[in-house]
This record gives C-alpha cells, sequence and structure tokens, in this order.
C-alpha cells in the first residue's frame, strides 16, 4: 500500500483547502484512514479518522468545526476538507492507514501554508 497526498498550497486566510490521499495498492486490508499534520518544531497530532465504509468518523480537536473528513472508495481517495483557513492551519498534512496486513502506512506529506 502506497499513499499519495496532494492539494496543499500557498492560500489566503478565509479560503479553502481540499487535501487528497490516492491510496494505491489493496485497499481490502484497511481498516480506517487518518489525517495528522505537522507544524515545525512540534509532534504530528491527528486531525480525523474515517473508518473503511465511512461508518465511523472522528474529530480531533484540531479538527473540530472547520474540517470534513471523507472518502470515495471508488476512487481510492481519501479527502480533508478544510474550510476558513487560519495562519495557525499552517502544516504539513499527512494521510495514513492503518491495514490488518502491513501496519500503519504514512503519506508523504502535502505543504499547507495560509497567508494573513
Amino acid at each position: 500500500v502506497q499513499l499519495v497526498e496532494s492539494g496543499g498550497g500557498l492560500v489566503q486566510a478565509g479560503a479553502s483547502l481540499r487535501l487528497s490521499c490516492a491510496v494505491f495498492g489493496s485497499t481490502i486490508s484497511i481498516n480506517a484512514m487518518n489525517w495528522y499534520r505537522q507544524a515545525p518544531g512540534k509532534q504530528r497530532e491527528l486531525v480525523a479518522t474515517i473508518t473503511n465504509t465511512g461508518g465511523y468518523i472522528n474529530y480531533a480537536d484540531s479538527g473540530k468545526g472547520r474540517f470534513t473528513i471523507s472518502r470515495d472508495n471508488a476512487k481510492d481517495t481519501l479527502y480533508l476538507q478544510i474550510n476558513s483557513l487560519k495562519p495557525e492551519d499552517t502544516h504539513v498534512y499527512y494521510c495514513n492507514v492503518q491495514d490488518q496486513l502491513v501496519g500503519l502506512v504514512w503519506g508523504q506529506g502535502t505543504q499547507g501554508t495560509v497567508s494573513s
């Protein structure tokens, strides 16, 4: 399983970003998918989780309110919609999957930068 994030960039405060995480390889043994983010010099923090079927969604405190996690199983893609962006949303955003066979798999990250 390989993950490739995209959709980051430089945007102004108040704008929106839609991050994507494409999954390459077998997805049948994936239990859950997550979005994390990491600011320079800080620990990576969980933003949101969605199960394989999409039946369970959970947002960490960092992801409540302006973040929406979703997935399109037909496209094998995970999404994170971030609205009303703030400068403090400037992070590298990572996706990961919990796979029953290979364990935890991370993508390479995509940088989201919000200017004031």
